[in-house]
C-alpha cells in the first residue's frame, strides 16, 4: 500500500483536524460528576459520528451494565490475512477544579504558542482523535485500511473504568484481536520519543476516625477526650518509616525485584534529577531508600495520602474538638502485588494502630487495577519502534509508566492480549491539573506515526 498519498492528505488537513479537536475538547464530559451525564453522552455521540464519517465502519454505541457510560465500538475487517488491532481510548475527562487556577476557561479550548489548552485535550481527546483521522485518510486515499481495525472508546476511564471489565468479559468474541493499541497513556517527555512497556496498578481506600459523638467546645472538653484530627495524624504517620519505606507488614512480600539488567537499563536513560525537581517545584527527592528516583516512580509500590480533612475549615477560628477526621489513601502496585490484598494489608495495619479514644471505619476504594507489561520482542511493539524512528529520526526510548491504565491489565487477564501504548501526549502536559494542554505539533506527529504503524503491520 502506497503510504505517500495518505501522509500528504493528513498534512493537508492539519487545520481541519485541529478544528475538530477544538470542538471535541469543548464538550465537558466529566465522568465523575452526575451533573455532566448529558455531556458524557454528547461526547460518546460525537465520537460515534466521527467514526461513521471516517469510512465504512460498522459503528455501535453500546451501554454498559448498571447505567454506566456507553462504549463506542466500531470495526472494519476488510483486510484479509492482515492482523486485527483493537484501538483503545476514552472520551471522558477529569473535573476542571480548581477553576480559578486556569489561565483560560477549561472548556473553551484556547490556542497559545502552539499549545491547545483545555480539560481533557491531552488526556485523552487529542491522542484518541488521531487514529480516527488516520482511518479517514486511508479510506479517502486507498479505499481501505492496511490492517483490520476495531475501536473501543469508553467513557469511564477517569473513574477507574468501573464497568469496563464486565463489558469486556461479555463481549470477548466481538473484541477479539491480535493486539490492543492504546491511544491513552503518554510519552515520557517532549524531547525524546518513547514507548512504555509496563505500568503500575492501583489500590485505594478511605477511612474515618471518630471520637466524640458531636463537635465539642474545645475550652470545656479539650484535653478530656481524644481529638480525631490529632489521632488521625498519628495513625497516618504510622504508615511509613521515617526514611520513606512503607511500614505496613507484608506490603513488599510479593514485589518482584528488578534484575540487574533492568536496573542498568533505567540508569542509562537520560534523566536530570535536578531538572525534574525544578519542574515539580520540590526542594529534594524523597522516597524508599535504595532505589533511584525513576525506579521508585516506575517499579516500586507506593502508599500515598491523597486527602486529609476534618473539623472547621472556614475563615477565622472555630474552637471545637471535631467529632470526625477523614483520609483518602491510594497505593500504586507492581508485579506481583494484588490490589485487594494490598487494601487488606493496609486495613489490618490501620486497625492495629487505632489511637485510644477513637473508633475506625474503612471503605475500600471504588476500583482497583493490577499492573501490566508487554514483552519486549512483541512484533507490534517493534513495529511501533520503527514507526516512531521514521517520524523522529531517532530510536525511541523504552520506558515505564508510574500511573495506571486499567484496561491494559484487563485485556491481558481476560483475553490474553498485550497492549502497546501509542499516545502522543507527554508527561508535562498537566493532565488532571489546571491548564492542561496538548501540543499541536504532537497532533501532527501522531497522525504520521499511526499511519506508518498501520502500514508496517499490514505488510
Amino acid at each position: 500500500m502506497d503510504l505517500a498519498p495518505v501522509l500528504a492528505r493528513l498534512e493537508n488537513e492539519h487545520e481541519r483536524i485541529l478544528a475538530e479537536l477544538v470542538e471535541f475538547a469543548a464538550i465537558p464530559s466529566v465522568s465523575t460528576e452526575p451533573a455532566h451525564a448529558a455531556d458524557v453522552h454528547a461526547a460518546a455521540a460525537w465520537v460515534a459520528a466521527k467514526l461513521s464519517a471516517a469510512g465504512p465502519f460498522t459503528v455501535r454505541t453500546m451501554p454498559t451494565a448498571g447505567g454506566g457510560a456507553s462504549v463506542v465500538y466500531a470495526e472494519w475487517l476488510g483486510a484479509a490475512g492482515a492482523p486485527t488491532a483493537l484501538i483503545y481510548g476514552h472520551y471522558d475527562v477529569q473535573p476542571e477544579d480548581p477553576v480559578e487556577k486556569w489561565h483560560s476557561p477549561p472548556f473553551t479550548p484556547t490556542l497559545v504558542d502552539g499549545r491547545l489548552y483545555a480539560r481533557g485535550v491531552s488526556d485523552d481527546k487529542g491522542p484518541m482523535l488521531i487514529p480516527i483521522k488516520v482511518a479517514e485518510a486511508f479510506f479517502g486515499e486507498q479505499g481501505r485500511l492496511p490492517i483490520n481495525v476495531k475501536f473501543m472508546i469508553e467513557g469511564e476511564e477517569e473513574i477507574g473504568s468501573r464497568h469496563l471489565e464486565a463489558f469486556v468479559a461479555q463481549h470477548k468474541d466481538l473484541l477479539a484481536a491480535d493486539v490492543v493499541i492504546s491511544a491513552d497513556g503518554a510519552m515520557w517527555r517532549i524531547d525524546e520519543p518513547s514507548l512504555t512497556v509496563a505500568n503500575r496498578g492501583l489500590a485505594g481506600l478511605e477511612l474515618t476516625l471518630r471520637g466524640p459523638a458531636k463537635d465539642l467546645h474545645s475550652g470545656r472538653h479539650g484535653g478530656s477526650v481524644a481529638n480525631p484530627l490529632h489521632a488521625l495524624a498519628r495513625l497516618i504517620a504510622s504508615l511509613h518509616q521515617p526514611d520513606g519505606r512503607v511500614a505496613v507488614a507484608g506490603f513488599y512480600d510479593r514485589v518482584r525485584d528488578l534484575s540487574a539488567a533492568e536496573r542498568a537499563e533505567i540508569a542509562a536513560l537520560p534523566f536530570d534529577e535536578a531538572a525534574y525537581l525544578a519542574q515539580v517545584g520540590a526542594p529534594a527527592a524523597f522516597g524508599e531508600p535504595g532505589y533511584a528516583t525513576l525506579e521508585r516512580q516506575w517499579t516500586r509500590p507506593t502508599l500515598e495520602v491523597n486527602g486529609l480533612w476534618g473539623g472547621y475549615q472556614g475563615p477565622g477560628t472555630k474552637t471545637v474538638v471535631p467529632s470526625e477526621a477523614h483520609a483518602k489513601i491510594t497505593c500504586r502496585v507492581v508485579p506481583d502485588q494484588d490490589p485487594d490484598e494490598v487494601v487488606a494489608l493496609v486495613t489490618r495495619h490501620l486497625e492495629r494502630h487505632v489511637p485510644p479514644g477513637t473508633t475506625l471505619s474503612i471503605r475500600p476504594g471504588d476500583h482497583g487495577a493490577r499492573p501490566a507489561h508487554i514483552v519486549r520482542d512483541h512484533p507490534v511493539l517493534q513495529a511501533a519502534q520503527a514507526a516512531l524512528a521514521e517520524v523522529y529520526g531517532v530510536c525511541p526510548l523504552i520506558v515505564r509508566m508510574g500511573g495506571t491504565v486499567p484496561v491494559a491489565e484487563m485485556f491481558q487477564r481476560l483475553m490474553g492480549l498485550d497492549t502497546v501504548y501509542f499516545s502522543f501526549s507527554t508527561g508535562d502536559e498537566d493532565f488532571h491539573a489546571p491548564n492542561e494542554f496538548f501540543r499541536v505539533q504532537r497532533l501532527h506527529e501522531g497522525l504520521a506515526a499511526w499511519a506508518r504503524l498501520w502500514e508496517r503491520l499490514g505488510r
